[in-house]
């Protein structure tokens, strides 16, 4: 194999002009021949037997060349790109340019390059990390869930409100032909849970026990099933029964019945510690989020195309199993979704965008930093995969290199880095708390030069100077 040519294109392009010598090809054929010998029936010979001159005179000298290229130019290709020291991302577009007997295979290879990188401030960045605060409205809401399961159902004598529940019969009509899936008899409905399609829940209130209605309704443009998608409808509907929510008394037998904790106030407090904990894991989220995109402000890199549709690739492969793990064909998910593939990834495109943008800066972290993993590291990070998946250490071995591995725990380190040499700033004010701010500040009239004097006669402490306002940014004081 020789290398004939390398021209760098743009967008991050480079064309490899690769020669496989006669010699080379030559072995490359006869390989394909012991490969294909036993596939064919010569007359005169047993399968397998017949000699290659004897079949390339039957079907011609050309016989085992397409087997002979498959057969080649990969490792040809593989060595080109080790040998140019090139750093190149997903597969490459083949041309074939020449082949023949007396002067081997000459192919044209062009590969997206991996992005050059420059890449700017990544250490002693700024930004905000959101303040972790319980409010009453946090708690109300983490208790809500226990209320509901504890709150009670009785039937009552009125007329449906909003929260109560129902028990109806109901039929769907388009065109006055009842519709598939439009049918049902002693229904239970929640009102105001946004079961149904806007508007049917809404036209059930006021509604009382015994009586009928006619709904006229219009389903969603994008329902998911085609034939009733934007189209009017009507509802045929009978209520049987309005039932109403009782909830508990908020005290410490509810606490008891729906915790492990003794009194109201012990498990109103555990539940604002794990409020608390969830803010603080999204403020973290929130920090690191927002320093890591300073990183990406900071740098420079053409991302190619083909990186950011092997992350689509990745990124759809990931969803697919998790609608899978729920029973549901990909496939089918997207037509009740009424979404094509195309739709999908067009839509993700900009989240793969961001996750290439991320990897590759952290990855030039990596190499600023001259990163290196420790080889007692990789083998606790064999085992902890194996632990995570349960699965044998070797079955991890065999399907993850340790070069994956490393790398995957260098931009670990590089993403560490960071966060902790970052620097946490408060949230700026709003213009209204800083007018109020200036407003509570601002004398009511200005002070004469003369000394005051308090209520009781003695001196006035004198008027505290405002304190200056922390820099915003530490960015170059940090910056190594």
């Amino acid at each position: 194999m020789s290398v004939k040519n390398v021209e760098k294109k743009e967008h991050g392009q480079v064309e490899l002009l690769v020669s496989v010598g006669p010699e080379e090809f030559e072995a490359a054929v006869e390989q394909a021949y012991r490969k294909n010998k036993n596939k064919i029936n010569v007359p005169g010979f047993r399968r397998g037997k017949a000699p290659r001159k004897v079949i390339e005179a039957m079907y011609g000298p050309q016989m085992f060349y397409e087997d002979a290229v498959e057969l080649c130019y990969p490792q040809a290709l593989q060595d080109a790109v080790k040998s140019e020291n090139l750093r190149t991302v997903g597969h490459p577009s083949v041309e074939m340019e020449n082949l023949t007997k007396e002067d081997g295979l000459t192919f044209k290879a062009t590969y997206a390059l991996y992005p050059e990188v420059k890449l700017g401030q990544y250490k002693g960045l700024s930004a905000v990390r959101p303040p972790v605060e319980v409010t009453d409205a946090d708690l109300a809401d983490a208790l809500r869930p226990y209320i509901e399961r504890a709150s009670t159902i009785k039937t009552v004598e009125r007329a449906v409100k909003d929260g109560d529940q129902v028990l109806i019969d109901y039929e769907g009509f388009k065109d006055g032909v009842p519709f598939e899936g439009g049918k049902a008899e002693k229904y239970t409905l929640d009102i105001g849970s946004g079961n149904f399609i806007p508007g049917f829940e809404e036209q059930l209130v006021g509604l009382s026990a015994g009586e009928d209605k006619e709904l006229h309704l219009t389903f969603p443009e994008h329902y998911h099933a085609e034939e009733l998608a934007g189209a009017p409808v009507v509802f045929q509907v009978k209520l049987h029964e309005v039932r109403e929510k009782v909830e508990p008394e908020l005290d410490d037998e509810f606490a008891k019945d729906v915790s492990e904790f003794e009194t109201l106030e012990a498990f109103r407090e555990d539940l604002k510690k794990k409020v608390a904990e969830r803010k603080a894991e999204s403020s973290k989220k929130v920090y690191e989020g927002a320093l890591m995109q300073r990183v990406l402000d900071h740098m420079e890199a053409e991302i190619p195309e083909v990186m950011v549709e092997l992350q689509l690739d990745k990124i759809i492969d990931d969803y697919a199993r998790q609608i899978a793990g729920q029973g549901i064909a990909f496939d089918q998910y997207l037509k009740m979704m009424n979404m094509e593939l195309s739709d999908l990834r067009k839509n993700l495109r900009e989240t793969a965008l961001g996750q290439v943008r991320t990897e590759v800066a952290l990855s030039a972290v990596v190499d600023a930093e001259q990163m290196e993993i420790p080889a007692e590291e990789i083998e606790a990070e064999y085992k902890k995969i194996a632990e995570m998946y349960q699965i044998p250490e070797k079955r991890v071995r065999d399907v993850v290199a340790a070069e994956e591995i490393a790398q995957d725990l260098k931009l670990r380190n590089a993403a560490k880095l960071i966060v902790e040499t970052g620097v946490e700033t408060a949230p700026e004010e709003t213009p209204e708390e800083k007018a109020e701010e200036t407003a509570e500040e601002k004398p009511a009239k200005k002070p004469r030069k003369t000394k005051k004097t308090d209520a009781a006669g003695e001196d006035a402490p004198a008027q505290p100077k405002k304190a200056a306002k922390k820099e915003e940014s530490v960015e170059e004081a940090r910056a190594e």
